[in-house]
């Protein structure tokens, strides 16, 4: 994107005109550029942002932020085991296992079953400084994963809920001194209760299109207020069974650990990836004549948020308004806050959320004892120059 990016060139890229008849939000509502207004670089990115920066890869400008959903060319992907293509035409989706009665749907079946809308966002729990752009909110379409289970009839020692993607690939899997070279499919679970739940979601669409290639076509998991790994790609098998899942993607690459005091004493905790930590941060700075405004995302897990603050440089903290547009319980939340009176130089800025039980966003000294870089949700310095 170029340093002078204008109203013009946000428009280009997002839903703000679909957006305004489609979805009925009046203009002022959505994160568009004013005419004359311009993006503000940051000083903590590259000279060059590249979208895609690996096959497997996209990454999501929130520079270009044109409103509340993320189109879905842009809406970001990571993934292990490449793209795999799934023919709407033959596509089942099963559930199996510890089931009364297993199930084997067509995807037509499914979008019969599945109208309900939700609105949900969520990162990648690698997303962190300086660029923050593995992330995106939807408007998703399908049903909830307790509908499709209830058809199937759980029985009661059914405990395990194992989501399977199409995705698959070789995997070394080490016991001790020996090691096996063995296919596995990319697959994550939850538990009885929690896919049980109202929020586990199986959907078909995005922003009232069907799922792109990229988003897990023809059908994906998404756990509302949950990092990105547990919203399963391309679902094509539903399993229930009685012992723990343990499979790579759970049990050995997406974990946390982290230093706690425990009696007074230094304990190192392994924790799964699941439901998002509380976070916030700047994602543009808008110039127009004099004027600047601050836009902000906070994303958590559907806890509701008290305040989102603002620090310029060595400032106090100042409250940013929240963004009507962005109220949903589990999408990302806007925040603005217009900057007056802004001096020539070099200014850091810094944004912290603190959600209604009274939990405030970390700073980066507060996560010192975390060792992986999976869940960083500390408060982030963006740097820019006010000429």
């Amino acid at each position: 994107m170029a340093h002078d990016t204008t109203r013009r060139d946000v428009l280009k890229t997002g839903l703000a005109a679909a957006g305004l008849g489609l979805l009925g939000l009046p203009e002022w509502a959505l994160p568009v550029l004013a005419q004359g207004e311009t993006v503000v670089p940051f000083g903590d990115w590259p000279e060059k942002f590249d979208p895609n920066p690996a096959p497997d890869r996209r990454l999501f400008d929130t520079r270009s932020i044109s409103g509340p959903y993320t189109p879905k060319d842009q809406f970001f992907t990571t993934q292990h085991y490449g793209h795999p293509v799934v023919d709407p035409a033959t596509y089942r989706l099963k559930v199996s296992g510890l089931v009364d009665r297993p199930v084997s749907l067509s995807l037509d079946e499914i979008r019969k079953m599945g109208t309900t809308e939700l609105i949900a966002g969520f990162e990648c729990s690698g997303n962190r400084r300086p660029l923050q752009a593995l992330i995106g909110n939807g408007r998703w379409t399908g049903m909830p994963v307790r509908t499709v289970l209830e058809r199937a009839g759980l029985k009661a020692h059914a405990q395990e809920i194992v989501f399977f993607g199409a995705d698959r690939g070789k995997e070394e899997v080490e016991f001790r001194s020996q090691k096996f070279n063995v296919e596995q499919q990319f697959g994550r679970s939850l538990p009885r209760d929690k896919a049980m739940a109202a929020e586990p979601f199986l959907a078909h669409s995005l922003n009232g299109e069907p799922l792109t290639l990229h988003q897990g076509a023809p059908l994906r998991l998404i756990v509302p207020g949950w990092y990105g790994a547990p919203n399963v790609k391309w679902v094509t098998n539903i399993h229930a069974q009685e012992d723990q899942y343990l499979g790579k993607f759970q049990a050995r690459w997406y974990r946390t650990l982290k230093g706690e005091m425990i009696d007074g004493e230094m304990r190192w905790v392994e924790t799964a990836i699941t439901h998002h930590q509380l976070k916030s941060f700047v994602a543009r700075v808008t110039k127009a004549g004099n004027q600047y405004k601050v836009l902000a995302i906070a994303l958590n897990d559907g806890t509701p948020l008290k305040s989102v603050e603002l620090k310029l440089d060595d400032g106090p903290w100042q409250a940013m308004t929240a963004d009507p547009s962005t109220s949903a319980k589990y999408g990302w939340k806007f925040y603005t806050f217009n900057w007056s009176g802004a001096t020539p130089g070099e200014h850091a800025l810094i944004s912290r959320v603190t959600d209604a039980t009274g939990k405030v966003q970390p700073t980066a000294e507060e996560l010192e004892s975390k060792k992986t870089f999976l869940e960083d949700n500390s408060q982030q310095p963006r740097k820019v120059t006010i000429a």
